[in-house]
């Protein structure tokens, strides 16, 4: 059910998610070659700044295998996935709302052009990190083939709470202005700029209610620690995205008579 739409429609998607990611840059000279320069000159500061300037320690780091701006990148690359789709899906009905009076015309398909974009950007985004561990330490870890197997639940918990907000974005507008706050509120609360590690040991269980913990922890474990994935927690995250998937579609579909009365 949740792969039928894509399946059924996936030249649909994929057209639209191509239309989407060119028309960003659209106008400017450097086209699509601006996704590669924005995250290229994001890492290297990063590394300059918190590397070189403020220096800091990290447990996690062990035998200078990794500089902390590349930590920090790979957190980043998760949260900044998960809010690009979520920031966006509040809208996606509203702003394609010629759409919903055409009977043929697949709404569901919706979240899945934004995840196409959100996919292309991270992977662009993981292929400059990975550049950047490769001149830094001449070598690459076996691990990061474990990528499109880490991002496969990642993407069914962030397409279920897409369709979810996609829904609810229709009947109150409020919406896109909480997942705004609560995007910035996230990112300080999933360990991007530190370890789970770094919290007391009474606090670090509630750290994995944050549906993108694991997912910055075994992100930096399989690109930068050359850690296998850890493999029971991935089953678990996995049951658990394929619920939320489910639910948020269910959700959608049950609400998507009323889009029309409303738009």
């Amino acid at each position: 059910m949740i792969f039928a739409c894509l399946i059924r429609h996936r030249d649909l998607i994929l057209q639209l998610a191509k239309r989407e990611v060119i028309g960003r840059y659209r106008g400017s000279v450097m086209g699509v070659l601006w996704s590669i320069v924005h995250p290229l000159v994001m890492v290297v500061v990063y590394m300059l700044v918190f590397h070189v300037v403020f220096n800091p320690k990290w447990e996690m780091q062990t035998e200078g295998r990794a500089e902390f701006g590349l930590f920090l990148f790979a957190g980043l690359l998760v949260h900044s996935f998960f809010v690009e789709c979520a920031s966006r899906a509040p809208n996606l009905v509203v702003n394609h709302g010629n759409y919903v009076k055409k009977i043929m015309f697949p709404l569901e398909i919706l979240p899945w052009v934004s995840l196409g974009s959100a996919l292309f950007h991270a992977s662009v985004s993981v292929g400059v990190l990975l550049l950047c561990y490769g001149f830094i330490h001449l070598t690459l870890n076996w691990t990061v083939m474990l990528f499109p197997v880490l991002m496969l639940p990642l993407v069914l918990m962030v397409l279920g709470f897409s369709w979810f907000l996609a829904s609810v974005g229709v009947f109150l507008r409020d919406v896109g202005q909480v997942i705004g706050v609560s995007s910035s509120v996230m990112l300080f609360l999933s360990p991007v700029f530190y370890p789970v590690s770094a919290l007391p040991a009474a606090f670090q269980p509630l750290m994995y209610l944050n549906p993108l913990t694991f997912q910055v922890e075994q992100m930096r474990n399989i690109l930068i620690m050359g850690k296998p994935l850890a493999w029971q927690g991935l089953a678990i995250y996995f049951l658990c995205s394929v619920l939320v998937a489910w639910l948020g579609l269910w959700w959608f579909q049950k609400t998507r008579k009323g889009f029309a009365d409303v738009l």
